[in-house]
C-alpha cells in the first residue's frame, strides 16, 4: 500500500500495514460517512455504515483517523479491517449518560453452565459473528469507559464450585453488587471485543483500556492471531474459549482483578469443544493497579482482587474445562505481581499436550505453579471427571513467591494426575513457614473452584504433590529468605516419582 499525502494527515504513516493485502485496495474514511470524532456526537452508526459499505464492496479498510469516537456496538462484518489511527480512540459510551444503548444480549442462548459474560457477544463496544477475513489494527486505543466489568453467574442449579473458597464470608449484598441479575444488563455494554465463531481474524497493535468482563472474548474461533496489544482492564484480559488455531503473541496484558491471557473450553456454544493448538508466547502478564501499566507507573497499591485473594493477573487454562484442551504451548512469557500459571480442568475435559517453558515470574501472589484436576461437573448429566496428562514444564525461574504457596499439583482419589515433567526450574520463596504448618492435612475439595488458596497454606514450602502418577522432576533448584520449618516437598498418593539433580530433596 502506498501512502499518501492524505494517508499523512490520516496518520496512516505510523499504523500497521493491513494485514489481508487485499483490504488495503479500499479505504472508507468514517469521516466521510458522518462520524465526527469529537468525543460528544455518538459515532458509531457512522462507523457501522462505513463496515457495510467495504464489506458490500467485496472487502476494504475503514480507517478511523486522529479522534475521539463515542460509541455504543460496532458491528464487525467479513472482509473488512478496521484501522485505528495514532491518536484515534473509541470510547465506549455510557447509557446513564449518553443517548443510545448497546446491542442486546441474545436470548437465544442457555445461560445453565457459564455466567452471563460466556454466554453473549452482542453486548459489546466491538462485535463479530461467523465473520471471516477480518482485522483490527493499528496503534490507537479502545478506551471502555462506558462498559460494565459485572454480569450475573451461571445458572447452575449446583451451585458448589461456582465461586472461589475466599468469597465464602462475603455478604449476599457483596456478591449481589458483583454478580446483578441479568435484566439490569439490557443495553449495557461488558465487552470491548467479542468474537463468536468466524476464522481468520487479526487483532494487532493497539491498545485496550478498561475492557469490561472482557478486553477480549473469542468463542469457537478459528485461526485467530493476536499480537502486539496492549490491555490494561478491569477483569479478564484475553479469553479464548473453544478456540483452535490461536497464536497470541508479544502482548502485555495488565489485569489485577482476574485473569490476564485465559484458555477455556465451557459450554457456551450448547456442546463441549476442546480448545487446541494454541501457541502464547513473548507476553508480558501483571497485576500492577488497574490503568498504571498504559501510563506506565506500574502502581501496586492494590493488594487484593474482588475474590479477596491477591491480585491476579497470570496466564491459565481453565476454569470453564468441559471440552478439555489440547496442544497448547506457553513459552517465553513474563508474570509481574501476579499469580503463577494456573493449569485447571473440573468439568470433565481432558487436558493433554500442554507444554510450558521459559517463563519468568516475579512478586508472586500463589504458587508459581498450579495443576488441578476437579470434580466440579458444571455441565450436562453424565459429565464426567477429565483427566490431566502429558505436561511438560521447564525453564521457569520464579521469585518473591509468597510462602503459603509451594508448586501444588493436584490430582483426585482414583484419578491422579499422570506425566508431568518439571525440568530447570528455580524457586524463590519469601520463607516463614511453622513447624504448625508442617503438620497440616489439606482437605480434598474435590467440586471446589480451584484456585491455589483452596487448600489453606500447605504442608511444604517448595513442592507439594497429591494423587498423581509418573511425576518427573529433574533440576529442580528452591531456596527461601527467611527459614520455614515446613519441608520443602510433601507428597501423598504419588507414584512413580523421578528424581534428578535436586539438591534439597531427602
Amino acid at each position: 500500500m502506498r501512502l499518501t499525502r492524505r494517508d499523512l494527515t490520516l496518520g496512516l504513516a505510523s499504523a500497521l500495514l493491513p494485514v489481508f493485502p487485499a483490504h488495503a485496495a479500499r479505504h472508507y474514511d468514517v469521516r466521510g460517512h458522518g462520524a465526527h470524532g469529537d468525543g460528544i456526537a455518538i459515532d458509531s452508526g457512522a462507523i457501522n455504515v462505513a463496515i457495510e459499505a467495504a464489506s458490500a464492496a467485496g472487502g476494504g479498510t475503514v480507517v478511523l483517523p486522529r479522534g475521539r469516537y463515542l460509541c455504543f456496538s460496532i458491528r464487525l462484518r467479513s472482509r473488512v479491517t478496521l484501522l485505528l489511527a495514532e491518536g484515534a480512540v473509541i470510547e465506549a459510551a455510557d447509557p446513564a449518560r449518553h443517548a443510545g444503548r448497546y446491542d442486546l444480549p441474545e436470548t437465544d442462548v442457555d445461560q445453565l453452565y457459564q455466567d452471563f459474560g460466556h454466554s453473549h457477544w452482542r453486548n459489546s463496544l466491538i462485535w463479530g459473528e461467523d465473520v471471516e477475513q477480518v482485522a483490527i489494527v493499528g496503534p490507537g486505543l479502545i478506551h471502555g469507559l462506558g462498559l460494565t466489568r459485572d454480569g450475573p453467574g451461571a445458572r447452575w442449579k449446583k451451585q458448589a464450585g461456582e465461586r472461589p473458597l475466599s468469597m465464602q464470608g462475603m455478604s449476599a449484598a457483596e456478591i449481589g453488587h458483583l454478580e446483578p441479575d441479568a435484566v439490569a444488563m439490557q443495553g449495557l455494554g461488558n465487552k470491548a471485543i467479542a468474537l463468536k465463531n468466524g476464522r481468520d481474524i487479526r487483532l494487532s497493535g493497539f491498545t485496550i483500556l478498561k475492557g469490561g468482563h472482557f478486553a477480549i472474548l473469542a468463542t469457537g474461533t478459528r485461526e485467530l492471531r493476536i499480537d502486539g496489544l496492549t490491555i490494561d482492564t478491569d477483569r479478564d484480559g484475553i479469553d479464548l474459549d473453544c478456540v483452535r488455531d490461536v497464536v497470541v503473541e508479544h502482548c502485555r496484558v495488565n489485569s489485577p482483578n482476574d485473569d490476564g491471557i485465559v484458555v477455556k473450553s465451557s459450554f457456551a456454544l450448547g456442546r463441549a469443544i476442546a480448545s487446541e493448538d494454541i501457541v502464547i508466547r513473548d507476553c508480558d502478564v501483571s497485576g500492577y493497579d488497574m490503568g498504571s501499566l498504559v501510563d506506565g507507573t506500574k502502581r501496586t497499591t492494590q493488594e487484593v482482587a474482588p475474590d479477596r485473594d491477591r491480585v491476579t493477573g497470570r496466564i491459565k487454562l481453565g476454569t470453564e474445562s468441559n471440552g478439555g484442551y489440547r496442544n497448547v504451548r506457553i513459552e517465553d512469557c513474563r508474570f509481574s505481581r501476579c499469580r503463577g500459571l494456573a493449569l485447571e480442568t473440573v468439568d470433565g475435559g481432558v487436558m493433554e499436550h500442554i507444554v510450558a517453558r521459559r517463563l519468568t515470574m516475579r512478586d508472586v501472589t500463589t504458587a508459581p505453579l498450579f495443576l488441578r484436576l476437579g470434580d466440579r461437573r458444571r455441565g450436562p448429566d453424565g459429565t464426567g471427571v477429565g483427566a490431566i496428562r502429558d505436561v511438560a514444564i521447564s525453564e521457569v525461574d520464579a521469585r518473591g513467591i509468597d510462602h503459603r504457596f509451594p508448586v501444588a499439583i493436584a490430582g483426585l482419589p482414583g484419578q491422579p494426575i499422570r506425566d508431568v515433567t518439571l525440568r530447570d526450574i528455580h524457586l524463590l520463596y519469601r520463607g516463614g513457614g511453622t513447624a504448625t504448618d508442617a503438620a497440616r492435612v489439606p482437605a480434598e475439595l474435590p467440586d471446589a473452584y480451584p484456585e491455589p488458596s483452596m487448600f489453606g497454606l500447605l504442608p511444604s514450602w517448595a513442592l507439594w504433590a497429591r494423587h498423581v502418577e509418573r511425576l518427573t522432576i529433574d533440576r529442580l533448584r528452591a531456596e527461601t529468605i527467611a527459614p520455614d520449618q515446613r519441608p520443602p516437598f510433601a507428597f501423598d498418593d504419588v507414584r512413580h516419582v523421578s528424581v534428578r539433580d535436586t539438591p534439597l530433596w531427602r
